[in-house]
């Protein structure tokens, strides 16, 4: 393992107290400021999702509580370092702004590079974990192997035992996909586009075949190697946070039907952890990408990250919350408000002996809330001042529920009724959107004044 001092002869010693600037050689702070910059079009990171103790040998551990203190509107976490290992690229993907024709300030870091960085961010606490994904340097084969190099050294030289999360790299050598795997917490692989065609549109150098490929063959290491854990207990672990992908929103024509009818095929059929939304931002002035006048469809975003939601821990279909001929979602109302609306034959639901199934589906009443009424339920009888204790948001969900056979209040059970009521609650869009305060976020933003949440949490979607 390399010394403190070997570190630092490469990355000069950061400040320990006062205002947190980070003294850097101005070639790595240039790639560094170029290389963060990059990385905020890939939205496809998270918290851990695992627990793993670090075992005194090394730095570092896992929670599975998440890694994650504060999230940006496009799902990216703020503590960690979330890099490219280069924004070269031989790819011509339309939508990228780092695509081979793009005229911006290039670079790449060394496996050796990276490992001081997030060592020398991890113990100022700066960071957490790594994010690490690349642009196509040379050939899939070589990329993946530079990003290999990367995380076993950090593993095996540095003894980091923290949170990674590395991009699989389509078309590259399964053998080094199963190498890199091995020393990584999560994988994600970009779907990018929903379907073949607009990937052929868009992004001709890619395929759909090309991309699933490594997706099936992770899943199917995850599994084999779940099987030899259960066998052998010390036996290395693969990809034990599982993996992850993104879709951009708002490129190609694809109905959010059509969107989330991918994704559960995602979760249904690779296993899938978490599929990631990312709205369209034009970057790059090209005739086959579509004006965004009104700026990226992050309203949209915000609903499809609603529909996941429920896909994932409600216990929806996609035929239940679209169809061919309603193919997109309710921009005004969320789209658990939406459902009810459209199925108000179920309600109201009396909160003592409505299953928890049922319970799931009544807006304002989240997975856990839920949980807390059949469990309070079975040695008390729970009125609505008990439910709002609970954590039921009871301004969604008094048009649809009894409490020993009364309402809350006596309201109509009317679409247009409660739809008037339920738009005027401004929570129903959120804050970040109705007042244009959106942002991307960069690495440096708060380093001066502390850790500060960003104006996003959009994919964080609480008792719906």
């Amino acid at each position: 393992m390399n010394s403190k001092a070997d570190i630092n002869c490469k990355l000069p010693t950061f400040p320990q107290s006062g205002p947190a600037a980070v003294h850097l050689s101005p070639t790595l702070m240039e790639k560094l400021t170029i290389l963060s910059a990059a990385a905020k079009y890939d939205v496809a990171c998270t918290s851990s999702g695992i627990d793993r103790s670090g075992d005194g040998s090394g730095i570092g551990n896992t929670l599975a509580c998440g890694i994650c203190h504060s999230f940006a509107a496009d799902g990216r976490c703020v503590s960690l370092l979330k890099i490219l290992f280069t924004n070269e690229c031989v790819f011509n993907c339309a939508y990228c702004r780092n695509n081979r024709d793009s005229d911006i300030p290039r670079a790449t870091f060394t496996p050796e590079e990276i490992c001081s960085l997030t060592i020398e961010f991890y113990r100022r606490n700066y960071i957490e974990g790594l994010f690490l994904s690349s642009g196509i340097l040379i050939s899939p084969n070589h990329t993946m192997d530079l990003i290999f190099q990367t995380v076993y050294r950090l593993r095996t030289a540095y003894r980091f035992q923290g949170y990674i999360h590395i991009k699989a790299i389509p078309g590259a050598d399964p053998l080094l996909i199963e190498k890199a795997g091995f020393f990584a917490d999560r994988m994600s692989i970009n779907l990018e586009l929903p379907t073949s065609d607009s990937l052929k549109a868009l992004a001709p150098c890619k395929s759909r075949a090309t991309i699933l490929k490594p997706m099936r063959q992770i899943q199917n290491s995850i599994a084999q190697n779940k099987n030899e854990v259960a066998v052998y207990r010390h036996a290395p672990r693969f990809v034990p946070a599982g993996q992850s992908t993104q879709l951009i929103i708002g490129a190609t024509p694809e109905s959010d039907y059509q969107i989330m009818s991918v994704s559960e095929g995602l979760y249904q059929k690779f296993g899938l952890k978490r599929v990631f939304y990312s709205a369209f931002v034009n970057v790059n002035q090209n005739a086959s990408l579509p004006a965004t006048p009104d700026g990226p469809p992050l309203l949209r975003e915000h609903r499809l990250y609603q529909a996941d939601w429920l896909l994932r821990y409600y216990h929806f279909t996609v035929n239940e919350l679209l169809n061919e001929e309603r193919p997109n979602f309710n921009l005004y109302l969320d789209p658990k408000c939406d459902w009810a609306l459209r199925h108000l034959e179920r309600f109201p639901v009396e909160i003592h002996t409505a299953d928890y199934q049922t319970l799931l589906r009544v807006p304002g009443i989240g997975s856990k809330s839920a949980k807390r009424i059949v469990k309070a339920r079975r040695g008390c009888r729970l009125d609505f001042p008990d439910l709002k204790k609970i954590g039921v948001v009871l301004k969604r969900a008094l048009y649809f529920i009894t409490c020993g056979g009364r309402m809350m209040y006596p309201v109509k059970l009317e679409e247009d009724y409660i739809c008037r009521n339920l738009l005027s609650d401004k929570t129903q869009i959120p804050r970040e959107i109705r007042e244009g305060n959106y942002r991307q976020l960069s690495l440096f933003d708060d380093l001066a004044n502390g850790p500060k949440q960003n104006g996003g949490g959009f994919d964080v979607c609480v008792s719906m």
